[in-house]
């Protein structure tokens, strides 16, 4: 049994972990009225962040061709069986598209896994699971853990601004629990679903950064956690909500940095998340 590890450019992980780890990660893709971008090799964040008052971009899943590619690379490399881990499907239709793809593969076992979520939601899900393929040949058992570490992680995040979010199609619940109240600054997750959802409300950002570490505060009071702290041009706070964390104890791992091009498009700036992967 040879198993690979799949997953889309949302999770965030950094270029070198991914290498690290042998995880083959597929783009998203950036449009601008010029031309198109991968996300992640071709344009940055901070690219696009430079760039929004003069444009927004579009964006866009990986072609049907493209991951079909993959998945015949992948056989002619000697692999039996494939996870894939992917962007919520509640958000995106990289899912469907890497699950209708797989359909038409016949002579390895695809499985592919909705994450529920973005960034490193995504992120810490993939390298649980490149851990486990290394731990452990037992592919059913390596698909059991991938579902329960899914229900584990837990991600909370605050927007400066919901204008690229509306754009976007994407805001959800959140719309509804704001109804026109759109100076009030949400602290958004994800709900079963994977679409995004209203965790509670601030008015100012002061608050709203409160409420932001609160309920991450209450899982690291039981249990050690790994940790990402992610931003959009917002690095000092983003350094600061880090250092809190590393001083309220009980934190494992963590990591710091700014969540990929496909989400800062539909994030703007000012973005500030905090992921958090309890570990048993």
């Amino acid at each position: 049994m040879k198993i690979a590890l799949v997953t889309d450019s949302t999770c965030d992980l950094p270029r070198e972990t991914a290498e690290k780890f042998n995880i083959h990660v597929v783009p998203l893709r950036i449009h601008y009225s010029g031309g198109e971008f991968r996300d992640g090799i071709d344009i940055t964040s901070r690219e696009i962040m430079n760039r929004l008052e003069h444009e927004v971009p579009k964006t866009s899943m990986p072609s049907p061709e493209e991951i079909t590619r993959i998945y015949h690379s992948l056989q002619e490399q000697g692999y039996t069986h494939c996870i894939v881990l992917t962007v919520s499907a509640s958000l995106s239709g990289t899912h469907n598209t890497f699950r209708l793809c797989a359909q038409e593969i016949s002579g390895m076992k695809i499985d592919v896994i909705d994450s529920k979520g973005v960034s490193w939601i995504l992120g810490f899900l993939v390298l649980e699971t490149a851990r486990l393929i290394r731990k452990t040949g037992n592919y059913e058992e390596i698909i059991r853990k991938i579902h329960e570490t899914k229900e584990k992680i837990k991600a909370y995040f605050i927007l400066d601004t919901l204008q690229y979010v509306q754009k976007g199609g994407r805001i959800g619940k959140v719309a509804k629990s704001l109804g026109s109240m759109l100076h009030i600054k949400p602290v958004i997750t994800f709900d079963s679903e994977g679409k995004l959802h209203t965790h509670s409300v601030a008015r100012g950002k002061k608050q709203a950064l409160k409420k932001l570490m609160a309920p991450v505060y209450e899982h690291l009071s039981s249990t050690r956690a790994r940790i990402a702290v992610l931003h959009t041009q917002a690095e000092k706070e983003a350094e600061a909500l880090l250092n809190q964390l590393k001083n309220a104890g009980n934190v494992s791992e963590t990591y710091l940095g700014w969540i990929g091009p496909t989400l800062a498009v539909h994030a703007g700036p000012g973005l500030l998340g905090i992921v958090i992967h309890p570990q048993d």
